[in-house]
């Protein structure tokens, strides 16, 4: 039996990250520390690029293009989005997970959902680097780990 596991070193693995500006109080959280874990996992700051958009709805409309480049091992999409009144937070937040995975899936390039989906401003910032971690943080660890995995697919194939 043959078994392929992702490794947690990003040492000549290339990540893109998308972030919302939307609630930039907790996603410049987020988003270092997504830059802080592929860093300590042997990411070089060349290997990374940052790309801004004004919300979390806009993610998938830069991830696809990056995705489609080939110049990326992994993706992140990082963003915070709160509910308020309406039912507007959990519409966002279920096209954009729908989006992340579709893109995933017609590119094969792996694309981690890091959007937060928080009930309040209390549950952002636990989540974006108070006592429940940073989920940039852990996210990238994922992209981490599913670069690995498809580079070492991409070479079986070989």
């Amino acid at each position: 039996m043959k078994t392929i596991m992702g490794e947690g070193s990003a040492k000549g693995l290339r990540f893109g990250i998308a972030v919302s500006r939307f609630n930039d109080l907790f996603t410049r959280n987020l988003l270092q520390g997504a830059i802080d874990a592929l860093r300590r996992h042997g990411a070089r700051d060349e290997d990374i690029t940052v790309v801004w958009v004004p919300g979390a709805f806009e993610l998938p409309s830069v991830l696809r293009p990056m995705a489609a480049c080939g110049k990326y091992h992994a993706l992140i999409a990082l963003g915070v989005v709160i509910q308020g009144s309406t039912g507007h937070a959990e519409i966002i937040n279920r096209q954009v997970a729908a989006s992340v995975a579709q893109i995933a899936a017609d590119t094969g390039v792996p694309v981690i959902d890091g959007v937060i989906g928080a009930q309040n401003t209390d549950q952002a910032m636990e989540r974006s680097g108070g006592k429940h971690g940073n989920r940039g943080w852990s996210a990238a660890e994922s992209a981490i780990e599913m670069a690995s995995v498809m580079k070492k697919l991409g070479d079986e194939a070989l």
